[in-house]
């Protein structure tokens, strides 16, 4: 409530500073100490109160437990608070920002009031943060810069300060920021309006419910709301917070291979996708939001079932049209935004926010204005969407204009069920924008609808014939400005999307005109080209862009590819697995994987010309623990090579598959004997050579054949230009090194760890991060060993990389050797040894030899086959336990 002590003439308008002020932890002070909460505050409310008023503020709001305070002085907000964290008892977070408000009668509205609310959200009790727009104001308060963060209302980035004066502590935690936690939640460009209340009571449901599915029906901002609070609760959940949108995803089968992508996890061998996702989530404190499931409704429950009873940690955010009918299932209907209020509701607040954002001039100038912006969000039910395609109008049109142009469309709703009201709604909403198209519009906006995740100029020139680029521009242009289409800027390159409920009305305009299957084949058969084509550029300087674009254009090539096996195109389904899964298995992105199994048998029994290339994209299921199967892949594949029948890929590269097929079973005599054989001839096969001799000839105790080569190496890579091959040709330079030069050899792994990261080659920072970690802890920094090692192992599990979480493990327990930890060691050795690719670790032999020697052949094996016990999570817990004991020792010794 207000307080009511100041005159109205006391109320700052305009330029307006609001401190927001909030007790720490006052939930649990409650329940503990009641009695003795009810006297700290009262005498907390009169130290504010003492404050604001002594420096001409307006506290004109309680909360709670806290206060909002309005000053029209910047510098006399920020000395309020200084004032009364200086007097008060109870640790109290606060948060100043300064900008435009309006005030309506006892309160005030307007983004600032948001930005203080996020600001103080971020800080710790005893702390006072300052907004970028308050501090640009000061000239005599010292402060702290803490740097641009995202903060929780995703608005984008914020440049927040920190008040330090006599009397305040200075040393905080860090903030609660988005960034300061793992996910991908995006950030959203436009403020969040009218849904604080619910925010409120979804953020205790989620806490107290594993499963909250927020219904509705499309358009009345379920996502928004999900996204919202997901983001509020990126504190609770320290493993991270995970988008999954699935409306892009088409076929209910393939929803666990999205979600595992969105997820960063690789199918386990032996296990399906959906249980790889239950096991890599186990133990992690994590929250995933699975939004739009409608149209994948039952594979989605199963799902969602599965992690659900599989973990006990990992929660779920769900949005639907309808519920997932599961029993631990809490259902929450999202409703449309408050209409109660007229003039100052929240539709009306949302609708002149997204109207200034077209039209910075427009402003409600009469009561014509308002009573006709009142009814526009009346008659629109207070569907958020419904009231954005509305206020985009204002680019061209009055609101009464507007008005006056929705009673025909809506007259047959009236009396009708409130569910099926809101759905025709929401569907005249899209429509009237829609019939508003001239016919070059609907044209483009109807083919544009088959594309899953977005599209680029070029795809929609190729599903648009008869439309030149420049005419295309013109029309996307339109669209954008009618908010039909969204852009996106990135790499200097602009992107396009669809709203999904617009999307799915011009889908359906589409199927009626009978071109939807005419338009899916363009679709599928541009990916299909595009692929083969990125990939041509793959193996060379254009590396980056080639990946950039498998990246973002994953959705539509699923879509492509589903699309085109479904209706047994099985020469652009062929395309399309077989290069996208060598063009992003070096972004760990592994689900075309899937696609190319799922493909071969009716690609082999049809004797595709592309056959050899889908040979080798399956053998990648080597990644994933199944390294016989992949060897079969590679070897069909080689086999069919010199065929002039098929079209394979370049010479050598078959056998480059074959022989790391070979490394992964354990087999370190069969690659090298492949890789002598490419090195031997010229071309792509004779650096692949080079490579593998490099990396394995150190196994087995060549180093000087390995270093005899290393210069020839790395010059070759240079020169051909790839940064893949340039990455692991610094790879191989160290791992040469190792045993007579073991700075040298660091010295390479650190230049290649940087130049990965710098290229998009997570794969490759992987692999020499194996390596690296174990000569770092010995030769350079071993906080920084310990640090690698513990950061490595977490991610190959993440992405499901069984071959590459063996060879880690089994040079950690080389490590842990050198550090006279043997009954660890051999444990991890153990664990390490079952998995396969351990053979590829340098000196491990000597490393089992010593422990059998320092442990004794029984006790040995007794650790070795605890080690073998365990399944890969308990292993890469065990390990990472293990590390973080070792980094505590090492603190405690400095």
């Amino acid at each position: 409530m207000a307080s009511n002590d100041s005159p109205a003439a006391a109320r700052p308008t305009g330029i307006v500073t609001f401190l927001f002020t909030d007790i720490e932890g006052s939930t649990g002070r409650w329940e503990a100490q009641s009695a003795e909460m009810g006297a700290a505050l009262a005498r907390h409310d009169a130290a504010l109160q003492a404050a604001v008023g002594g420096h001409g503020g307006w506290l004109f709001k309680h909360t709670g437990d806290g206060v909002l305070a309005a000053f029209s002085s910047p510098t006399e907000a920020v000395q309020a608070a200084i004032e009364a964290q200086r007097a008060l008892e109870l640790p109290v977070r606060m948060g100043i920002a300064t900008g435009e408000a309006e005030l309506r009668g006892d309160d005030y509205f307007g983004p600032t009031l948001n930005r203080a609310a996020r600001v103080m959200a971020a800080g710790h009790g005893g702390q006072v943060l300052l907004a970028q727009s308050t501090a640009s104001m000061l000239t005599e308060v010292d402060l702290l810069d803490l740097g641009e963060r995202r903060l929780r209302d995703l608005s984008g980035a914020q440049h927040v300060f920190q008040v330090r004066a006599e009397g305040l502590r200075e040393q905080f935690p860090p903030l609660r920021t988005v960034d300061t936690v793992p996910g991908n939640l995006p950030a959203q460009l436009t403020s969040f309006v009218g849904r604080e209340a619910e925010v409120t009571e979804l953020l205790e449901l989620v806490r107290a419910h594993r499963l909250v599915t927020l219904t509705g029906v499309g358009g009345v901002g379920k996502t928004r709301l999900a996204v919202q609070v997901a983001a509020e609760l990126v504190p609770d959940f320290p493993d991270g917070v995970r988008l999954v949108e699935l409306a892009p995803v088409g076929d209910p089968a393939a929803i666990p291979d999205a979600v595992a992508t969105a997820l960063g996890i690789t199918p386990q061998a032996g296990l399906t996708v959906t249980a790889s996702i239950a096991q890599a989530l186990s133990g992690r404190r994590l929250l995933v939001v699975l939004d739009n499931c409608e149209h994948v409704l039952d594979a989605a429950a199963a799902l969602v079932e599965t992690i659900l009873t599989r973990t006990s940690t990992a929660n779920v955010i769900a949005t639907s049209r309808e519920g997932l009918r599961l029993g631990a299932e809490h259902l929450w209907p999202v409703p449309s935004l408050d209409l109660s209020g007229g003039v100052t509701s929240s539709a009306v607040e949302l609708f002149v926010e997204r109207a200034r954002a077209v039209t910075p001039a427009f402003a409600l100038k009469d009561e014509a204005d308002v009573t006709a912006v009142t009814e526009v969000c009346r008659r629109l039910d207070g569907i958020p969407l419904a009231i954005e395609l509305a206020a985009a109008r204002m680019v061209s049109m009055s609101v009464q204009d507007v008005r006056d142009r929705l009673g025909d469309r809506f007259r047959l709703l009236a009396g009708g069920r409130r569910g099926l009201e809101r759905h025709q709604t929401l569907r005249h909403a899209v429509q009237w924008s829609y019939e508003l198209l001239n016919d070059d519009e609907r044209t483009v906006l109807n083919r544009c609808s088959v594309f899953a995740g977005g599209f680029d100029l070029a795809a929609v020139t190729h599903l648009c014939d008869g439309f030149d680029e420049y005419a295309l521009l013109d029309l996307l242009d339109s669209l954008v400005r009618k908010s039909l289409v969204t852009v996106e800027r990135a790499g200097g390159h602009a992107r396009y999307g669809m709203l999904e409920t617009i999307r799915q009305f011009a889908e359906d305009q589409l199927a009626a005109a009978g071109a939807i299957a005419e338009v899916r084949d363009r679709h599928a058969r541009h990916f299909a080209k595009q692929a083969i084509a990125y990939w041509e550029i793959w193996d060379g300087p254009g590396y980056g862009v080639a990946v950039d674009w498998v990246d973002s254009e994953l959705a539509n090539l699923r879509a492509g590819f589903r699309w085109a096996t479904d209706e047994g195109d099985l020469a652009t389904a062929t395309a399309i697995a077989a290069h996208a899964m060598h063009i992003g298995w070096m972004l760990n992105l592994f689900e075309p994987i899937g696609w190319a199994e799922e493909l071969l048998p009716s690609a082999t029994a049809a004797d595709l010309a592309q056959l050899p290339r889908l040979y080798i994209a399956a053998s990648g299921c080597m990644l994933t623990g199944r390294p016989e199967v992949a060897l079969g892949y590679a070897e069909a594949a080689v086999a069919l090579e010199t065929d002039p029948r098929y079209e394979s890929f370049e010479a050598g590269w078959s056998s480059y598959w074959e022989a790391t097929a070979h490394l992964v079973a354990g087999r370190i005599d069969r690659f090298l004997e492949i890789s002598a054989a490419l090195a031997a001839q010229s071309g792509l096969a004779h650096f692949l050579g080079l490579i593998g001799l490099a990396i394995g000839l150190p196994v087995e105790g060549r180093g000087a054949e390995a270093r005899a080569i290393a210069e020839e190496m790395l010059a070759t890579a240079r020169a051909h230009g790839s940064p893949s091959w340039i990455a692991w040709a610094l790879y191989g330079y160290g791992r040469a090194f190792v045993e007579t030069d073991p700075l040298r050899a660091l010295d390479a792994f650190r230049q290649g760890l940087a130049y990965t990261r710098g290229h998009r080659l997570p794969f490759t920072e992987e692999a020499i991060a194996q390596d690296a970690a174990g000569l770092e802890a010995v030769h350079g920094d071993l906080a920084e060993g310990l640090e690698l090692f513990d950061t490595t192992i977490n991610r190959l599990h993440q992405a499901g990389n069984v071959a590459d979480v063996a060879g880690t493990l089994a040079t950690l327990a080389g490590l842990f050797d050198g550090f006279e930890r043997p009954e660890i060691a051999a444990t991890i050795y153990g664990a390490s040894n079952r998995l396969g690719n351990a053979v590829w670790v340098i000196n491990l032999t000597r490393v089992v030899e010593h422990l059998r020697t320092v442990l004794g052949a029984s006790r040995f094996e007794e650790c070795v086959a605890a080690g073998a016990a365990m399944d890969l999570g308990d292993a890469v817990r065990y390990a990472r336990d293990q590390i973080q004991l070792a980094r505590a020792e090492l603190v405690g010794a400095t």
